[in-house]
Formats: structure tokens, C-alpha cells, sequence
């Protein structure tokens, strides 16, 4: 117990420090003549009680403790004043600045101890109420962990499903989750929303597990038919994910329906425009695109990354939004990495940016 005595009268101040030592060898007195070092070293240091004097030079033990309660931290530190047996209105000031209890003058041993015990005992309890509410605060942060990683574990397997009907590599997904954080980093959006599109931008094509196969999995373009039915999947994605009590899947879910707007209104399945669509949207927008065009389908050759980007930047304000677009391309760094650290092993067949 880290015990703080401060008083400008060195005769009251070794007594104090000796009936401290005398009363727990666990406990260690520091004390101070001068008040205005004793704020000091208070202030940048945690304490476990505070026994200061009222009749000193500036500041005085009032100025003292209300200085020193300024700091929210030292909300709850116990403070015992020393005061005369005539200053009443002193003790009343003091309990309004925050002093806890008072020692009154000529201090006698007895007292000295029985207010030393229960100050201690006051702190005793706050340490143990507070390492108590860590504790369980760590275990909720356990219990949460758990709970997102299973979300997670689930988005992911259902992502892998959506690729077993529509063979697009696990490299897809991971780039353009990962795409889609980097813009969303640069947007500024705080990092728990970063973590958030991260996390569900992989489902934003579950929507394909509803397609059937002779369009999902058709090697030629398809016709106007064909189209409309693909276009299906954002809107059948939506369904499969929506109604969570899970924020992650919510997103998911707007994900997954949005991902297909146009900034333009000319995009599916609501022809939603501008900011009317949702933001985690129109950064997967960008991104899916980015890398559906940079790699190889067995209808087409990849792009070259310039070309790819050419088109991001000449669509800005039809097909993407113009400061998504920009994120994207201020980063490109970034984007080139991640392209790097998740590659192919196969072409994929899709037709979801026809």
C-alpha cells in the first residue's frame, strides 16, 4: 500500500510516517514538507491513501485535494485531512472538495490507527471490486471473441459452399475482403467497421447457391434471360442472410444485396443511386470488380492492373462511387500486396460482372 502524507510541519510528519510503519510493514509512506512537490509526485504516480494537512503554505490541503480530485483517476483514492478541533468550517469545505474523513490535532496514536485501518480497508475493497470488474470484463471479452469467431467460422463456410457451386478460388474472396477493409481504411471508417466489412464482404455472392447450374456454370456469355436470372442472386443472398440478431451477418446481408448497385441508378436489384445505397456497398463494389477484371475466367484474359484501374476511374459517378474509387487507387500499394500474398491456382468461371 502506497501511503502519501504531506504536511509542512517535519516534527508531524515523522510521527506519521512512524506510526504508519509501525502499524503494516506492508505499508510504504512517502511524504512530502513541501505541498506543492507533493501535488506534483501525486499527480504523475497511483496511490493507495492520502493524508494531508489543511494549514499549509499554497497550496493548502483544500487547494491540494481539490486539484488532485480534478483527475478522474484519483476519484476514488481515499483522502484523510488533518484539521484543528476548531475548524469545522474547514472540515465541511474539505468533505465538499472531496476529503473522505479527518485527523484532528494533537494527533493521538489510537485514532491515527483506527483512521489509518479503515482508509486502507476502503481501498482494499476498491482494488478488489475493480480487479473483480476486469475479471469479468476479460471473460465477456472471451465470451464475445468466441461468439465472432463462430460467426466468422460460419460466414466462411457458407462462402466456401457459394464456391463449390461457382468454382471461384478462395484467393477471390480473401482479395476482395481484404480490398475492401483497405478502402474502408482510407475512407476512415473506425476499425471495428474495418473489422466488420472484412468479416462479411466474403458472403456477397451466397446469393449463387440459388442459381441454377446451367447458368451459374455456362462457359459462354449468357443471353438476356440468362442475365436476368444471375442478377437474382443479390437479391436471393439478401434473403438467405437477412433477419440475423448478429450485426456481422446484417452487414452480410446488405453486402450481399447492394454489392450490384450503380452509383448511376442503372445497377440491381433496386437501382438504388448515389449515397441512397448502402457504403459498405459501394466499397465491395469497387473491389469485387478490381479483381474480377485483374483475373483470368476462362471467357477472358486478366487485365493489366493500369487497364483495371483506367476503368475504376473512368466509371467513378456511373458505376462506383468517385470517393470510393479514390480511396482505392490512393492505396493501390496496399491493393498490390494483397493481390500478391493471395494468388490463384485455377481460372475461375463466373458470370457475376457480366
Amino acid at each position: 500500500m502506497q501511503i502519501v502524507i504531506v504536511d509542512d510541519n517535519p516534527v508531524n510528519l515523522k510521527l506519521m510516517e512512524s506510526l504508519v510503519k509501525r502499524a503494516n510493514v506492508d505499508y510504504q509512506p512517502l511524504t512530502f514538507q513541501d505541498s506543492a512537490k507533493g501535488l506534483e509526485w501525486c499527480l504523475s504516480n497511483v496511490i493507495d491513501l492520502l493524508i494531508v494537512d489543511y494549514m499549509m503554505p499554497s497550496p493548502d490541503g483544500l487547494e491540494f485535494i481539490r486539484r488532485y480530485r480534478e483527475h478522474p483517476e484519483n476519484a476514488d483514492i481515499p483522502v484523510l485531512m488533518i484539521t484543528a478541533d476548531h475548524e469545522k468550517e474547514t472540515r465541511y469545505a474539505a468533505l465538499e472538495t472531496g476529503a473522505n474523513d479527518f485527523l484532528t490535532k494533537p494527533i493521538d496514536n489510537a485514532e491515527f490507527r483506527a483512521r489509518l485501518r479503515n482508509m486502507i480497508s476502503l481501498r482494499r475493497s476498491q482494488k478488489a471490486l475493480a480487479d473483480r470488474a476486469a475479471w469479468l470484463a476479460e471473460k465477456v471479452a472471451e465470451a464475445t471473441s468466441e461468439i465472432l469467431d463462430r460467426e466468422h467460422e460460419m460466414i466462411t463456410r457458407l462462402s466456401r459452399a457459394a464456391e463449390f457451386r461457382d468454382p471461384e478460388t478462395g484467393a477471390h474472396i480473401q482479395r476482395m475482403s481484404n480490398y475492401s477493409q483497405v478502402i474502408a481504411d482510407q475512407l476512415g471508417l473506425p476499425r471495428e467497421e474495418q473489422e466488420l466489412i472484412l468479416r462479411a464482404a466474403p458472403m456477397h455472392d451466397v446469393g449463387k447457391i440459388a442459381i441454377p447450374d446451367n447458368i451459374l456454370l455456362k462457359p459462354g456469355k449468357l443471353d438476356e434471360t440468362e442475365f436476368a436470372i444471375m442478377k437474382t442472386h443479390a437479391e436471393k443472398g439478401y434473403e438467405i442472410l437477412r433477419g440475423s440478431r448478429s450485426s456481422l451477418l446484417d452487414i452480410a446481408a446488405m453486402i450481399a444485396r447492394s454489392h450490384h448497385e450503380k452509383f448511376d441508378g442503372s445497377g440491381y436489384p433496386l437501382g438504388l443511386a448515389g449515397e441512397a445505397i448502402p457504403l459498405y456497398g459501394r466499397i465491395v463494389a469497387v473491389a469485387d470488380v478490381f479483381d474480377a477484371l485483374t483475373t483470368e475466367r476462362p471467357y477472358k484474359k486478366p487485365w493489366a492492373i493500369e487497364d483495371a484501374m483506367d476503368f475504376l476511374f473512368t466509371n467513378a459517378g456511373t458505376h462506383f462511387d468517385p470517393l470510393c474509387v479514390a480511396a482505392f487507387i490512393a492505396r493501390i500499394k496496399d491493393v498490390l500486396a494483397i493481390r500478391a500474398s493471395y494468388q490463384d491456382h485455377a481460372p475461375h468461371m463466373s458470370h457475376l460482372d457480366d
